[in-house]
């Protein structure tokens, strides 16, 4: 007992305490059944619950804005990772190199200064304005039991003043325990009534100060960015015209030049290219066949340019592989036919290709056609299409299926591959005719 008095508890303040708490369960249990009334405040159980409200309101405020600053540090890396990825491919020689591992640096910072920011002036204000919470909570709850206790005191007042044999004594400590519990129910309950109300109406000045602040830092803060983001944009630029002739070249995006497989239509070639406008030659007086051409079929595809003057005399079969009368049918269509040299496919005899300037040329691909050369590079976006780049000879072959040929499409096999490899069904596929030029 001697220790327990040392830390400031008695066994008759223990005893007390334990008195308290059944004398409060036993007069809820009561009022529970209905066999003692209850003192209630209606306005104060309003208060209590938009107390409640708003605490939970404010709780999940600061967790949603703990988890926006979360996200916010979390950019930041993710910025400052991609600047430093920059910073390392940009070679010391490249113009504006400094200029980008400045805006790098501004970058860091502005990132740094706007979680700062976030923090003082958002985050420390919540923390604050819910700090004021668990204090009053915990007084709400105290109030609650002493209202109990008041309620217990009048019960016991009011039956020891029905009883049939009164004891004045008893009636009078009775009368002096409600007045004590009266007193102290009701000094707490008058400065709950004045700060409740209050704490309620400051919820609106509350959220309108907070969401300012951040909508008026994130704004500041995009401002600024934006400001480093265009600079960043100006630095490229400027690497881009010193040298995106030569170090550097534009791929053909999958987006642009690769439809999907079954509707290949290919993408237009830069501006002013020789490939971007496909000439149309006509000749308005036939020309005789020479011996280069005589005899030399070029496959028509939808994709390739109207070119066919050049082999105006090319373009009738080889001597005795017709019939007299199909000899004399096809003079009278040619004498119909417009000054527009119109190209034919070739046609396989006796599993001969005839017309094909390949046909016997073991140094060229079976049914070989023409030459082009590309003007661009192309990024290849399928399994069956070829990767060029400006420069590469392409030896153009007939489709096998010339169903499958697409508008704007060719087939063939790179000079390089077909040199060293010598086969066909390993080095051909498909590629724009619009990135290439016609050189034989």
């Amino acid at each position: 007992m001697a220790e327990m008095g040392s830390k400031g508890v008695t066994a008759g303040k223990i005893a007390s305490n334990v008195q308290k708490k059944l004398t409060r369960a036993q007069e809820k249990v009561l009022q529970k059944l209905g066999k003692a009334d209850e003192t209630k405040d209606e306005q104060f159980e309003q208060c209590v619950q938009n107390f409640n409200k708003q605490l939970t309101e404010g709780t999940r405020l600061q967790k949603d804005l703990r988890t926006y600053l979360a996200s916010v540090k979390a950019m930041h890396e993710a910025s400052k990772k991609l600047n430093e990825c920059l910073q390392e491919m940009y070679e010391p020689d490249w113009p504006g190199r400094d200029e980008a591992n400045k805006i790098a640096e501004n970058n860091d910072l502005l990132w740094l200064d706007y979680h700062q920011k976030l923090v003082d002036q958002a985050l420390l204000t919540m923390d604050t304005y819910l700090g004021q919470f668990p204090d009053i909570k915990s007084r709400i709850a105290k109030r609650g039991r002493k209202l109990v206790d008041y309620d217990s005191a009048r019960h016991h007042y009011e039956s020891l003043q029905t009883a049939k044999k009164k004891d004045e004594a008893k009636i009078a400590k009775a009368e002096e325990e409600l007045i004590k519990a009266q007193k102290v129910f009701e000094e707490m309950n008058v400065d709950l009534q004045e700060e409740l109300p209050s704490l309620w109406n400051s919820r609106v000045g509350f959220y309108v100060n907070t969401f300012q602040s951040i909508a008026g830092l994130e704004e500041n803060f995009h401002k600024e960015m934006s400001k480093l983001n265009q600079n960043l944009n100006d630095v490229l630029v400027s690497l881009e015209k010193q040298h995106g002739s030569n170090t550097f070249t534009v791929k053909a995006q999958p987006s642009d030049n690769a439809p999907a497989k079954g509707n290949k239509s290919p993408s237009p070639p830069p501006d002013g290219s020789p490939a971007a406008t496909p000439e149309i030659r006509v000749n308005h007086e036939p020309e005789p066949p020479s011996s280069a051409t005589a005899g030399a079929s070029l496959p028509k595809s939808p994709s390739q340019p109207a070119e066919a003057s050049e082999v105006a005399g090319g373009t009738q079969p080889a001597a005795g592989a017709q019939e007299p009368g199909e000899t004399a049918a096809s003079e009278a269509a040619s004498s119909s036919l417009p000054a527009v040299v119109v190209e034919t496919f070739s046609a396989t005899v006796n599993g001969t290709v005839e017309g094909g300037s390949g046909a016997g040329r073991l140094d060229l691909p079976p049914g070989f056609m023409f030459k082009v050369q590309a003007q661009h590079d192309y990024v290849a976006t399928d399994t069956d299409e070829l990767q060029l780049k400006a420069g590469d000879v392409v030896l153009v072959i007939p489709f096998q299926n010339p169903e499958e040929q697409d508008e704007g499409w060719l087939m063939g096999v790179k000079e390089s591959d077909w040199n060293q490899h010598k086969e066909l069904e390993k080095c051909r596929g498909v590629f724009p005719e619009n990135f290439t030029e016609r050189v034989q």
